[in-house]
C-alpha cells in the first residue's frame, strides 16, 4: 500500500454501508417486523442474508448484459426471496415497506465531521447501486452533502462492473487516477481498483482483506482516520 495521494481531487464513496449505517439501521427496521410476524430467528442473520441475497441478484443482473434492473426492484426480489425461505407469511405492500426503509439509513456517528474535513481539500462525490429518486430521498434523512450524487444507473450495471467506475469518472471529467473510491465493502475497492482508481478500504468490521491483485492503496478503520490521514 502507499500513502501517496498526490494528484488526487475527488472522493468517491460508496452510501449503502459505507457512509450509512445499513446493517444496523436495517436491524432497528426488522425487529420490529418479524416480532410482529412471530418469527423467532435473529433479525442480524435477517438482515444479512436479506443483504447477500440482494448483492447475489445485482451480480445476476449485471452479468447478463441485458436492460439494468433498478435497485428498488431488485431489492424486492431478494426480500421476497428471503421471507419465502423462511417462511414468513407477508405482502407485497410488507415488502415494499422494508425496502423503502434503507432511503432513511442514518450515517455512522463520525461520518458527518469527517467528510466536513476531507471537502476542505477534496470534492466530495457518491456513486451508489442506489436509483437515482431513492438516493435524492435518502438526503433528507440522512443529512450529508455531496458535490456530485452518481448512480449507476448512469452505467446499466451495477457495481462493481467497471462501466460503473468509469462513467462516474467521465461524468467528473477526471482521469480515473485523479479520484480515490472510498468503501466499506471489499468488493467494491476491487472493482475501483481493477477499473484504474485509487482506493481506500473502511474495514469497520475488521476483516482481512484477500489476496486480489487490486489491493487498496489505504486501509483504515473508520472515515475519522482516513480525514486524519488526507487532510
Amino acid at each position: 500500500m502507499t500513502s501517496d495521494f498526490a494528484g488526487i481531487k475527488t472522493l468517491m464513496f460508496d452510501q449503502y454501508g459505507t457512509l450509512v449505517d445499513m446493517q444496523g439501521g436495517l436491524i432497528e427496521v426488522a425487529k420490529p417486523y418479524l416480532a410482529s410476524k412471530g418469527w423467532a430467528g435473529s433479525a442480524n442473520s435477517f438482515v444479512t442474508w436479506w443483504r447477500r441475497t440482494h448483492y447475489e441478484n445485482s451480480m445476476i443482473d449485471a452479468l447478463l448484459h441485458k436492460q439494468h434492473m433498478p435497485y428498488r426492484e431488485i431489492g424486492h426480489l431478494s426480500v421476497t426471496q428471503v421471507l419465502n425461505r423462511a417462511g414468513i407469511e407477508h405482502t407485497r405492500q410488507e415488502v415494499e415497506a422494508l425496502v423503502a426503509s434503507i432511503e432513511r439509513l442514518k450515517p455512522f456517528p463520525e461520518i458527518p465531521v469527517a467528510l466536513d474535513r476531507l471537502r476542505t481539500k477534496y470534492q466530495i462525490a457518491v456513486l451508489s447501486n442506489g436509483d437515482p429518486d431513492m438516493l435524492e430521498a435518502a438526503k433528507a434523512h440522512h443529512g450529508l452533502a455531496y458535490d456530485h450524487t452518481i448512480s449507476v444507473a448512469e452505467a446499466n450495471a451495477f457495481k462493481p462492473h467497471v462501466a460503473t467506475y468509469t462513467k462516474a469518472a467521465e461524468i467528473l471529467g477526471l482521469r480515473m487516477d485523479e479520484i480515490l473510491f472510498v468503501a466499506n465493502h471489499e468488493f467494491d475497492c476491487v472493482g475501483a481498483k481493477a477499473a484504474g482508481m485509487r482506493a481506500a478500504f473502511i474495514d469497520r468490521r475488521q476483516r482481512p482483506f484477500a489476496s486480489w491483485p487490486y489491493q487498496p492503496d489505504v486501509i483504515v478503520r473508520d472515515m475519522t482516520a482516513l480525514a486524519d490521514l488526507l487532510v
